[in-house]
């Protein structure tokens, strides 16, 4: 993944962000599919073997942020299960041009 240092300027972007908390066997990864797929974002969430949650998400730049927000909002928003302790600073890269938005 090309990294970029100021991805605004870009109509499309991929952001990735880690999860963590209790996030996994909750439905937590459907509900973030769920959340993507109104926002119009493609991309995927899967689990780690750390427990954390890694979620990347393409399209407008504007929507990924939105994303991300509604996975930090506390305390949990728009009925997000399980319970998010942090969420790490966006790795912003190039969008990759995938469809869909996955649980892997």
């Amino acid at each position: 993944m090309s990294v970029m240092s100021d991805a605004s300027s870009d109509p499309v972007a991929r952001g990735t962000v880690f999860v963590r908390g209790r996030v996994q066997g909750v439905g937590f990864r459907w509900w973030t599919r769920s959340r993507a797929l109104e926002l119009g974002l493609s991309g995927w969430a899967r689990n780690t073997d750390d427990g954390r949650v890694e979620v990347a998400a393409e399209g407008a730049r504007d929507d990924v942020e939105r994303l991300v927000d509604l996975l930090r909002e506390e305390p949990s928003g728009a009925g997000r299960p399980g319970h998010v302790t942090a969420v790490s600073d966006v790795r912003w890269g190039e969008a990759r041009g995938g469809s869909g938005f996955h649980e892997r």
